[in-house]
């Protein structure tokens, strides 16, 4: 076990995040804001239902009957260096006699935080939960004399407060089967997915929740062993209080081991066909006829040659695509009778759509074309700009938003989107503040 284990750690240690994000104080102040009716109706129906036959009460008409729940104040805080603080003020109406009406607060402070359990998914954990219940008003028609010790140890038994602590978080929105949804697959074409991995448990600062998370990526099911990346990447906190609920983080490397992926997935591989008429004016379709014995289409078949990467800088993104054209005769079988290399760097644009990011090819920036092999002689570089660099200029950014049009899902939790989004691109990384948005209300 100890060589297996020293196996393993050493492999375990080279995983660094290469994105994450930052939930903010309002994040929390949104997530309690959505929560509060969601726990009202789990509380109610926890608090309403008809208590169990209590054979120490002799008659049922003096059991207490809860007949209203309303939650006054639900309020989630941070504290930063250890978690969140969760505070709930619950005013119950309770219906301890025909005549006997009493009005009683249930107050809830528990502090909570997220762990890592073993299988990896972040879990919310609760770490101190303090419930305290206190008489507010009563309205009695009978005698005011009437002793009330009994009514409140009734009250006690079927309020049950230490069940209530054992699954405080439930009463939030984001239980710990959302908190597993961030984990999950999702797809970026019919081949490739995406997961986002936490790496560890949340970090807690002043500016928010910090999570790490380390993105894998699948083709036809077979995760893709990613380059390493050359700078370790960090969160980059906000400099002042964010009014965002959230604020997302891409490193380069994201970007670069997403377009990897999709070069792995043959995504970037094309054919054009009926490419190419033949102009007379030019030598070279002259010097290819001469090859044939008829007329046939010219067809240009594209292969990365090399890995994409993805350079951000500030304020643009630049993807560098290296490919090799093969020109040929496409029937009855392609025969290749000239190579070219064309370096494409191309300006990218960054929007989000709901829990999308969508990427597209915005312009083409510059384009360097050279010959690898010609059976056809020599070729002059400025005829081969002349026959290539329109095709090429035209088909690339096509090919390239055909594969991304459906956009590459952010990590995220069930049934929230996102809104107010703004996308700022930065030296070596990308930055998304955005506010959440609950699309279906839960309970």
């Amino acid at each position: 076990l100890s060589i297996l284990l020293g196996l393993l750690v050493p492999a375990h240690t080279t995983r660094s995040p290469n994105c994450g994000g930052i939930l903010t104080p309002s994040g929390l102040k949104y997530l309690a804001e959505v929560s509060k009716p969601h726990a009202e109706s789990v509380l109610r129906q926890d608090l309403m239902a008809p208590p169990a036959p209590d054979p120490s009460i002799a008659s049922p008409s003096s059991r207490n009957q809860i007949n209203t729940v309303k939650v006054d104040e639900f309020s989630l805080t941070l504290i930063p260096d250890t978690g969140m603080r969760l505070s709930i003020d619950v005013d119950l109406g309770i219906a301890s006699a025909p005549s006997t009406t009493k009005e009683l607060q249930l107050s809830i402070l528990a502090e909570l935080h997220v762990e890592m359990n073993p299988e990896g998914n972040l879990e919310l954990v609760t770490s101190a939960c303090k419930p305290t219940l206190e008489e507010l008003q009563s309205t009695e028609e009978m005698d005011r004399s009437a002793p009330h010790t009994s009514s409140g140890s009734d009250v006690d038994k079927q309020i049950n407060v230490k069940k209530i602590c054992l699954e405080v978080s439930k009463l939030l929105l984001f239980p710990n089967e959302r908190l597993m949804s961030l984990a999950a697959p999702f797809p970026i074409t019919p081949s490739c997915q995406v997961r986002y991995l936490p790496l560890a448990a949340p970090m807690y600062s002043e500016q928010g929740i910090i999570i790490s998370l380390q993105t894998t990526f699948q083709v036809s099911g077979t995760e893709i062993p990613l380059p390493v990346s050359p700078v370790p990447f960090s969160i980059p906190e906000p400099e002042r209080s964010s009014p965002s609920h959230l604020t997302l983080a891409f490193s380069e490397h994201f970007y670069s081991s997403l377009f990897f992926t999709l070069e792995m997935a043959g995504a970037f591989n094309m054919t054009i066909l009926g490419w190419l008429p033949c102009p007379e004016i030019t030598p070279l379709p002259c010097q290819m006829g001469s090859l044939f014995q008829e007329d046939l289409p010219v067809v240009l078949q594209a292969q990365t040659r090399s890995s994409p990467r993805v350079v951000l800088e500030e304020g643009k993104a630049i993807l560098k695509l290296f490919l090799t054209a093969q020109i040929g005769a496409g029937s009855p079988v392609f025969q290749r009778f000239l190579s070219v290399n064309a370096d494409v760097s191309a300006r990218l644009h960054l929007s989000v759509a709901d829990t999308r990011m969508i990427i597209s090819v915005a312009s083409i920036e510059n384009i360097e074309l050279s010959l690898a092999a010609s059976d056809v002689g020599p070729v002059l570089a400025a005829l081969l700009e002349e026959l290539f660099l329109p095709t090429i200029r035209e088909e690339v950014p096509a090919q390239i938003n055909v594969v991304l049009r459906e956009g590459i899902y952010l990590p995220h939790i069930a049934s929230f989107t996102y809104t107010n989004v703004n996308v700022t691109i930065h030296k070596d990384y990308v930055l998304i503040p955005c506010n959440l948005k609950l699309e279906a209300r839960i309970g």
